[in-house]
């Protein structure tokens, strides 16, 4: 149903391994992007995910990062970490450098590990469509498409697959011009209408990849909720700092953000949901407490899965 798309830094994979069960119970289906040479993290989120009968989708032949360039070591992980597992999936990125037989081949090769395809710039969707055919393939086959990449005339080949739409609903800014609450998304609750058996999205994190921040100007924390008044659409607060001026004093800055939060919050009318990621925001405002800004991401990303769990209820 819900198909988060995550780039395996420190903290994306922590969340996957602290939302493992959360995830299972809810039939939400991550997607990984490994993009560190080290697969350590990646192991210990998938056998989180693994022991809460969870399923899991890891990229084979990533677009970012230390894996560029070969993803031979992630498919040699997956076969002797995972090997019989149902529940890890192989994904496999198509972009606009592969050709069919390309795409074919690498398919082939992971059939072990239920493939999905993953499309990303892919150009030949009707000669790839026609080939899974022929094969008898489509069917059982789940196919993940990237909106920016595959828009409706694209995913009409696939009809008799599984189809799943991601949409990145983060508008990425400097912190400092972000605007108090914009729009995220309406997927969520759009989906089925488009012909979709579900959706996803990149989370407060974004699809575009970036190896490391500089210092932070500004400090925002991202939270989304969902509005039941204006049609269940998806809209994100940015709460960020007054203190825009100088890359010093994170902790300070967070501090300003935070405030801004918790006020938000005891107003009675922010909309967020209250869930086990605003209760950590509450007790790290009570006691005064700078954990570092990777660790505000993830509390921001697991508050966005406890939305839509909420939600998809």
């Amino acid at each position: 149903m819900y198909y988060p798309y995550f780039r395996g830094k420190q903290f994306e994979l922590i969340t996957v391994r602290e939302m493992a069960r959360l995830f299972a119970e809810n039939d939400f289906i991550p997607v990984i992007e490994p993009v560190r040479e080290s697969l350590n993290g990646l192991k210990r989120a998938l056998e989180a995910i693994h022991a809460a009968n969870g399923k899991a989708i890891v990229i084979v032949n990533p677009y970012y990062g230390d894996h560029q360039s070969d993803g031979g070591s992630i498919t040699s992980f997956l076969e002797n970490e995972f090997s019989g597992s149902t529940n890890i999936s192989a994904g496999i990125l198509l972009r606009n450098d592969m050709s069919v037989d390309d795409a074919f081949s690498c398919l082939e090769q992971h059939l072990a590990h239920t493939p999905v395809l993953v499309h990303a710039g892919f150009t030949e969707p009707k000669a790839l469509a026609a080939t899974l055919e022929e094969q008898g393939l489509m069917t059982g086959l789940t196919n993940i498409f990237i909106d920016d990449y595959a828009k409706l005339l694209y995913r009409k080949h696939f009809g008799s697959s599984t189809r799943i739409l991601i949409r990145d609903g983060f508008n990425r800014q400097r912190n400092a011009d972000y605007p108090e609450v914009e729009v995220f998304s309406e997927l969520h609750a759009t989906y089925p209408e488009l012909g979709m058996s579900g959706f996803g999205d990149f989370l407060m994190v974004g699809d575009a990849y970036t190896e490391g921040g500089g210092p932070a100007y500004a400090v925002a924390i991202h939270l989304t909720f969902i509005d039941r008044d204006k049609d269940d659409v998806m809209y994100i607060y940015h709460f960020v700092s007054d203190t825009k001026d100088t890359p010093t004093d994170p902790a300070g800055k967070f501090a300003q953000a935070l405030n801004k939060l918790i006020t938000k919050l005891d107003s009675g009318d922010s909309g967020i949901f209250e869930g086990a990621a605003i209760e950590e925001f509450r007790g790290l405002h009570a006691k005064g407490h700078f954990p570092g800004l990777g660790y505000v991401k993830k509390l921001s990303m697991k508050h966005h899965i406890e939305t839509l769990a909420n939600y998809l209820k």
